[in-house]
């Protein structure tokens, strides 16, 4: 009876103690970053202590260094965190391309910006800063339609009368203008995850309308091209249906989803942080007055400017990125061998306690010297840094500062009534991007004095 009820458990034991050894003996390596077991943080995130990998996560570099390996079953990975090991993470020479989980191949997303690598990545980065810039990112153009959909959201919220709303829908679906030459917006979003039949019948159809002499945006600039070297006899380039449809998802979600999230919760904290929100109507009431918030008056708006960065800075929408070893590289005085996935803690730089006077706490100061200035902070990278920087972050940027001032010069934001600003929850969820917790805010007119 005793050999019948331990021989399943010796037997599963002796199979942990085979995968053990075999993995320790094919993964291993000299002079890698040290770590916990392999087994011990997967135990630790399911079983133990119940914790986020990200939490996990900035455990370990406490205990291992800001350079340490962790296991995800049989994959391997270098995990980077704090400012100094990030920034030059970065830059290093063979460890800025992206790996592709099954999901990203599954969903064809090796293609575009953001997880595609070598010539084609190089390319379509090319082509994007490029026509961005023609296009207008960062100039009067994008400037104006911007303020379309600023005016657009705040007749939503004046129709609200200060009645307690749920913020993500309104925010969510005030940038479409921003990208109107992509009328296909929504369908074409779908198509590149579930339908690409879908998606390539859509192009087509841009294609039909496509006037080689009125390029309206981007998705005419990719057609151009591709239909120039078509009619050269190039055929296999960078140039294709792929690149075009998620080059264009890319885009879109770096800026409504991310934008979207990132503006939610400046508007969540100046809520839960009324004294600060104070300080933001009194320096719009001063600069701005009555007149129409335009990006040029960034440089006199510093504190409302160290609000949005700060409000960057405690909630990242993309607190961990993956990037790929494509050679062995010597990192920090470790050895990372070629295939290696590189797992970067985003939120340990912005986090970081030798970088940042209060790194867990809202603190606008973070950005102002002492004579209430905005300063620079070297430990401050929301849009990453490097080659794979953010390709619109200039464009990202205007639209942060004319949506959240535009809001804040117009309306004052509370808790809906009966709830106290010590329960408004910051908890963030998980998405394309980490947003706030559902969650409901009044938006009350203010009367602004007259000028």
């Amino acid at each position: 009876m005793g050999d019948t009820f331990f021989s399943p458990w010796l037997l599963c034991i002796t199979l942990l103690g085979v995968i053990y050894v075999f993995v320790k003996g094919r993964f291993s390596q000299k002079n890698e970053p040290p770590g916990p077991g392999v087994f011990q943080f997967i135990e630790d995130v399911l079983f133990k202590n119940r914790q986020s990998p990200e939490t996990r996560l900035k455990e370990l570099s406490r205990k291992y260094g800001s350079i340490f390996t962790v296991y995800l079953g049989l994959q391997k990975f270098v995990v980077v965190t704090g400012a100094k090991a990030i920034k030059t993470a970065f830059i290093q020479d063979g460890l800025t391309d992206k790996g592709h989980s099954p999901i990203i191949q599954d969903l064809r997303l090796t293609h575009g910006l953001v997880f595609a690598n070598g010539e084609s990545w190089k390319e379509m980065r090319k082509f994007t800063l490029t026509n961005l810039k023609q296009f207008g990112m960062g100039k009067n153009i994008n400037e104006d339609r911007i303020l379309e959909e600023v005016q657009y959201l705040m007749e939503v919220f004046e129709e609200k009368q200060g009645q307690a709303f749920d913020t993500s829908l309104p925010l969510y679906n005030g940038f479409p203008k921003l990208f109107k030459n992509i009328k296909e917006r929504e369908q074409l979003m779908k198509s590149s995850f579930a339908n690409r039949s879908h998606g390539t019948q859509l192009i087509n159809h841009l294609e039909e309308t496509l006037e080689p002499h009125m390029c309206r945006g981007l998705v005419d600039a990719f057609l151009l091209k591709k239909k120039q070297l078509e009619e050269s006899g190039i055929r296999n380039s960078h140039y294709h249906d792929d690149n075009l449809i998620v080059t264009t998802i890319n885009l879109l979600a770096g800026g409504t989803d991310s934008t979207s999230s990132t503006l939610r919760y400046g508007l969540l904290l100046m809520a839960k942080y009324p004294d600060v929100q104070d300080q933001v109507h009194v320096e719009l009431d001063r600069v701005v007055g009555n007149h129409t918030v335009r990006a040029g008056d960034v440089t006199s708006l510093p504190f409302t400017q160290a609000v949005i960065h700060e409000t960057q800075r405690l909630f990242s929408v993309f607190p961990l990125l993956s990037h790929f070893a494509c050679k062995d590289v010597s990192f920090q005085g470790y050895t990372i061998k070629k295939g290696t996935s590189i797992m970067i803690v985003m939120s340990t730089v912005l986090h970081d306690e030798d970088e940042w006077e209060k790194p867990h706490t809202f603190n606008p100061g973070h950005f102002l010297d002492a004579d209430g200035n905005l300063k620079r902070r070297d430990a401050f990278v929301p849009f990453s840094e490097g080659p794979r920087s953010c390709v619109a972050q200039s464009l990202a940027k205007m639209t942060l500062f004319i949506f959240f001032a535009s809001l804040l010069q117009r309306f004052r934001f509370t808790p809906p009534p009966g709830v106290n600003k010590e329960d408004l929850d910051l908890t963030r969820v998980p998405g394309l991007s980490l947003s706030p917790s559902p969650h409901h805010l009044c938006a009350i007119k203010r009367i602004q004095p007259d000028f």
